[in-house]
C-alpha cells in the first residue's frame, strides 16, 4: 500500500471503502490460511497487517518499507508489528506483496528475495494494479513502472520460482466507471490540462457504506470467478514443489 495514498486519505484509511474491500478480498482468497506470522513488503501504513491481526488470521506482524522513518514496535491487540526499513531474513507463515511488484524494475528478482525464505506451507499474496491501457496519471503519481494481466502476473509468479495457487481480479463491478475515469484522466495529462494524480478521494459516508456493500456482492457472487476484468490482480502462491518434496 501506497504511502503517499495514506497521506491523502488521512484518519478515513482505515474505514475507506478501498481498503476495507481489497482487505476483504484479501481474506478471501486466504480461504483459512492461518499462522503465527505475517510479513507485510511495501506495506506503508500497515493496513493489511493490522487487518489480518483483527481477524485473527496471525499473531504477530513485520511491515517492511524504505520510506518509514523511524523504526519501531508498535503493540496492536494482543500482538505486536515492527515496523521496519528491511526485512532481513525474517520467516513469516505469511507474506504479503499488497501493490508493491508495480514500484520495481525487476518484479521477478524481488519476488525470488522473497521466495528463497518460503517454507512449503507458507502462503504469498500478491496484488497489482490490472491492465496497461488503463495507464494514467494515477499510476504516474504513484510512480508505478507497469500494469499487469492475471496472465502477466502469474508468468512473473512461475519465472520467480513460485506456483500460483489461485488468481483473479477484482474490483470488477466499478471497472467500466472506473476504466472511462483513468482514459479520461490519461488523455487530459496527454493534453497538459491535468496533473499526475491520485484517483483515491475520500467519500462521504453513506457513499463509502454503498461502495463496501456493492464489493462485499462482488466477493461473494463474481470474484471467485472473475478471470476476466477488475481494477487490481489477485495471486496466491507458493513454494514450487522441489522433487525432494515429493
Amino acid at each position: 500500500m501506497d504511502l503517499k495514498e495514506a497521506a491523502i486519505l488521512g484518519d478515513s484509511l482505515d474505514s475507506h471503502w478501498y481498503y476495507t474491500s481489497k482487505g476483504r478480498a484479501l481474506l478471501q482468497m486466504l480461504n483459512g490460511v492461518r499462522g503465527d506470522s505475517v510479513l507485510d513488503v511495501g506495506a506503508g501504513s500497515g493496513i493489511f497487517a493490522r487487518q489480518l491481526l483483527d481477524a485473527g488470521i496471525c499473531q504477530r506482524a513485520v511491515c517492511v518499507d524504505t520510506r518509514y522513518p523511524n523504526e519501531r514496535v508498535e503493540q496492536y491487540n494482543d500482538g505486536e508489528i515492527r515496523f521496519t526499513r528491511k526485512a532481513g531474513r525474517v520467516k513469516a507463515d505469511i507474506v504479503l506483496m499488497m501493490d508493491v511488484l508495480e514500484h520495481v524494475d525487476d518484479d521477478v528478482g524481488l519476488l525470488k528475495d522473497y521466495a528463497k525464505n518460503l517454507r512449503a506451507d507458507d502462503r504469498l499474496v500478491i496484488t497489482v494494479p490490472a491492465f496497461q491501457f488503463l495507464w494514467s496519471g494515477h499510476d504516474e503519481f504513484l510512480e508505478h513502472h507497469r500494469r499487469y494481466t492475471r496472465r502477466q502476473l502469474q508468468s512473473v509468479v512461475r519465472a520467480a520460482d513460485l506456483e500460483p495457487i489461485s488468481s483473479g481480479y477484482f474490483f470488477g463491478l466499478l471497472f467500466p466507471i472506473a476504466a472511462a475515469q483513468r482514459l479520461i484522466d490519461r488523455w487530459l495529462l496527454g493534453k497538459r490540462r491535468a496533473e499526475p494524480r491520485s484517483l483515491l478521494s475520500v467519500q462521504s459516508k453513506t457513499l463509502n457504506t454503498v461502495l463496501i456493500a456493492v464489493h462485499d456482492l462482488e466477493r461473494k457472487f463474481v470474484f471467485p470467478f472473475n478471470r476476466f476484468g477488475g481494477l487490481s490482480v489477485f495471486c496466491v502462491a507458493r513454494r514450487r514443489p522441489a522433487l525432494s518434496d515429493n
